[in-house]
């Protein structure tokens, strides 16, 4: 465990290799599960803000959950999540040659929207816990991302170099700067 600022870091990040393999997976995260995506609260307003640009990339059945719930609901601890289709998958996801996709990011991607989606999809398979004086950082180890595993021990990257971007978009790139440094210096003793 790596102790950084309010952060405490499970070695996993820096031991476990990791590169999503959207081709293999096809999404998966976005589908499986038991509750949709983690969202911080203010990302529920921004959700709400950038809804409209987002709507003409959903589904027609993501549309009709959002119309009837909004973009959040909340899981079995009553915390905010996006909202589910039929219990299963993200209602901002669509589909593209069999992969799960989100609309969202892709309103992003297209300069629509300057909200790129929830950090908690962001920074998949990392998931954190909100502790009184702290924030628990830690890898989630699924079944649906073993290719992951393949793919970054091959290519040599661990998970926190694979989500350079999203933790740097959560905690700042000193803290992120903080963490490669730490984490070089154990892989050095």
């Amino acid at each position: 465990m790596i102790a950084i600022d309010d952060t405490l870091i499970s070695d996993d990040l820096g031991e476990v290799f990791f590169i999503c393999d959207l081709g293999r997976c096809h999404g998966a995260c976005c589908v499986e599960g038991d509750a949709g995506a983690p969202l911080d609260e203010e990302e529920i307003g921004e959700m709400e803000d950038v809804l409209e640009k987002v709507r003409p990339f959903m589904t027609e059945a993501g549309k009709k959950v959002v119309d009837e719930t909004g973009v959040f609901d909340y899981d079995a601890e009553g915390n905010f999540v996006t909202p589910l289709v039929n219990n299963r998958e993200c209602a901002f996801v669509y589909f593209e040659d069999r992969v799960a996709k989100c609309a969202i990011e892709q309103a992003f991607n297209e300069g629509l929207i300057s909200f790129k989606k929830p950090v908690s999809c962001h920074l998949y398979p990392v998931r954190i816990v909100k502790y009184k004086d702290f924030d628990a950082v830690n890898y989630h180890k699924w079944s649906i991302c073993d290719r992951a595993l393949v793919t970054g021990k091959r290519e040599g990257v661990r998970v926190y170099e694979f989500l350079k971007e999203p933790l740097i978009r959560k905690y700042g790139k000193e803290w992120y700067q903080k963490v490669d440094a730490a984490f070089k210096a154990k892989r050095s003793k």
